[in-house]
């Protein structure tokens, strides 16, 4: 991790936001940390302030503060970046302090949250405090609640956290080109007690979409329906990382959705409480139980369960083309269409042409075929036992005896008591 302590110094003196110019002027900003890493960071241990039980960022990270004055101060830097989507793609996002979606911004109820806003886009842009209650000219919509933040100046917003809950932060200026482009990221405020809502594991991400072409880098901003990436926090399979508990663990998973539609998340092996919305926690009376919650365009969900049964269970999208890479969508249906003729003068001029999808499309979950330059597969990831046949927005939540607490390293494949894998029947 680097910083930007050189320019920040530089910058310092820069305009500052509406309703607190004449204090944020009058004060150095906080150093605002840069991740480059697109592996999932270790959370984030608070030093100072109010104690909580931190949240882990599915790849992503934290961002740290200053405590001043009884402030927690932040600082976010709305740039440019390029995103790993998966090894093999990268994309030309926009996002905050070196990635797409921004750090996990985490404090606690009651705390006095000072947040800098530094624009290094081409554009203007805001931050909306996607369901925090505040006051009105904090809400960050630009030319309604606040003038925009121009190219180049630093804005600051400044409220109380009256809450705990899931939340999230994304531009209002320019909205379909800066959420097309990647600009979001996840709130978590944690309740003043820090044994109220108490998990083991508590995991974050945000579940987002992109269109880009196959030897592109840079997303199409008009599409509305269309993606060909399914993504979480801008990440597709196999680079998704796995979600590692211990047996025994209460955990918590929250997402928030930021695409176009909504998004049945299914875990296996478990079934699970809805715990939390965007809106607030849900009473214990009426939690219900599910082992799959539709995630609506705009909103937040938590679920929790406790993690009893070891093993490497699937996590996914179950909109089918949502766990699958980039694919055209005029591609035709050959199921039970004889082609062996046919391939066989067409290898007359191109000799490296296969023929697909007569007997379905799981061969291309097992072939090395060429692709065009900066894109995924269709069906990619290998298993202990063959290929996976998976890409987008599919992961796996890895259950093991004797973790420690803190243990977050990917322990490789489960290994199955003798006796408890389907098998051919003889």
């Amino acid at each position: 991790m680097t910083t930007r302590r050189d320019f920040l110094r530089n910058s310092a003196a820069a305009a500052l936001g509406a309703a607190l110019v004449s204090r944020a002027q009058a004060a150095s900003l906080p150093e605002a940390p840069i991740q480059g890493s697109a592996a999932t960071q270790p959370p984030f241990r608070p030093t100072e302030g109010r104690p909580y039980n931190p949240v882990v960022t599915l790849n992503g990270w934290t961002l740290p503060w200053r405590m001043k004055d009884g402030w927690k101060e932040f600082h976010l830097i709305a740039e440019p970046v390029v995103r790993e989507i998966a090894p093999g793609m990268k994309a030309h996002l926009w996002g905050y302090n070196g990635q797409s979606p921004g750090p996990t911004i985490e404090c606690v109820e009651g705390d006095k949250v000072r947040i800098f806003v530094t624009n290094k886009l081409p554009e203007h842009t805001t931050i909306h405090w996607h369901g925090i209650l505040l006051p009105n000219g904090m809400d960050g919509v630009g030319g309604l609640n606040q003038p925009q933040i121009p190219s180049g100046k630093t804005y600051v917003y400044e409220f109380v956290m009256k809450k705990s809950g899931t939340f999230k932060y994304h531009p209002h200026a320019d909205e379909m080109v800066q959420m097309a482009m990647g600009m979001m990221g996840f709130i978590v405020v944690h309740p003043r007690d820090p044994t109220q809502h108490g998990v083991d594991r508590d995991f974050v991400f945000l579940i987002n979409a992109y269109d880009i072409d196959p030897g592109s880098y840079t997303p199409r901003v008009a599409t509305m329906t269309e993606f060909n990436l399914w993504t979480w926090n801008s990440r597709a399979f196999p680079g998704i990382d796995p979600l590692v508990i211990g047996k025994g663990d209460r955990v918590r998973i929250r997402m928030g959705n930021l695409t176009m539609t909504s998004h049945p998340i299914h875990l296996h092996g478990y079934d699970f409480s809805v715990t939390c919305t965007d809106g607030g926690w849900v009473p214990p009376s009426a939690q219900w139980p599910e082992v799959t919650i539709d995630v609506p365009v705009g909103g937040m969900r938590a679920f929790e369960f406790v993690a009893d049964e070891p093993g490497d269970w699937a996590f996914h999208c179950h909109k089918s083309h949502h766990t699958m890479g980039p694919m055209g969508h005029q591609v035709p249906t050959m199921i039970g269409v004889e082609q062996r003729g046919v391939a066989a003068r067409i290898n007359q001029l191109i000799p490296e042409y296969m023929t697909m999808g007569e007997k379905g499309m799981a061969d291309m979950g097992a072939m090395e075929m060429p692709l065009p330059a900066n894109t995924l597969p269709m069906m990619t990831g290998q298993g202990p036992f063959g290929p996976i046949e998976m890409g987008g927005m599919f992961t796996v939540v890895k259950v093991r005896e004797g973790l420690a607490r803190n243990d977050y390293n990917d322990p490789g494949w489960y290994q199955h008591p003798r006796g408890t894998v389907a098998y051919e029947a003889a």
